[in-house]
């Protein structure tokens, strides 16, 4: 098999852990043990599912595994297309990593206090909100991650074009929210509009590095 398409092949493949571990942890484990409006259930929730608070420390650290060698794959993947993007794409991507691996450490020190370390509730509050707020600001990088994404892909022409401009799209809104999730606490839905983009920009471009790898004319072209 070429090199190109395993490397691409490959590519997906980290992303597709990135996706289902990010699922996993943040929008499910973390949900079911932590209470946005209630210290108390918080720690009550720890303290009664510790095994299942230790797997969401997991899943985070998995994140970040995954999300670094996504990052370092795609530079692989895209280097000879444009240096720059290629690199920009691994920096962001580790920036973003670096901020979850830091929300993974207070996940940690959270439990750690639920079960029997200094502090009460509101201290196990406070440290998932400052878990959250870490995926939030990390969201800056991971927006700058997909434009960058995105111009590689339409740099290459080794994939459909307009997924480029949804990746590209994709990362402009998740930067924008960002801010929006600090500027306009209560945008609510009109906020996560503004994700849309990204997700489907997400899927489309690890199903088609896992399932085609690259278009034929891209084998006619320098190996990654």
């Amino acid at each position: 098999m070429h090199q190109l398409i395993r490397t691409a092949r490959v590519t997906g493949l980290f992303y597709l852990g990135l996706a289902v571990t990010g699922a996993l942890g943040f929008l499910t484990v973390r949900r079911m043990l932590f209470d946005a409006d209630d210290a108390g259930t918080t720690l009550a929730n720890l303290v009664a599912h510790e095994s299942l608070a230790r797997l969401g420390i997991a899943l985070e650290l998995l994140v970040v595994l995954t999300q670094t060698l996504t990052a370092v794959w795609f530079h692989r993947l895209f280097r000879t297309v444009d240096g720059t993007a290629a690199g920009s794409i691994a920096a962001f991507g580790l920036v973003n990593a670096v901020a979850i691996l830091g929300s993974a450490a207070v996940l940690a020190t959270a439990l750690q206090v639920a079960t029997g370390g200094p502090g009460d509730a509101d201290t196990v509050q406070l440290l998932y909100l400052v878990s959250g707020n870490l995926w939030e600001v990390g969201g800056l990088f991971f927006g700058l991650w997909l434009v960058s994404m995105g111009w590689c892909v339409l740099r290459s022409g080794w994939l459909p074009r307009p997924l480029g401009w949804v990746l590209v799209a994709g990362g402009v809104g998740y930067v924008l929210m960002t801010f929006v999730a600090y500027l306009a606490p209560g945008a609510g839905a009109a906020g996560d509009l503004l994700v849309i983009p990204a997700t489907v920009g997400e899927v489309w471009i690890l199903g088609y590095l896992i399932i085609f790898g690259v278009r034929r004319r891209a084998l006619e072209g320098t190996e990654a």
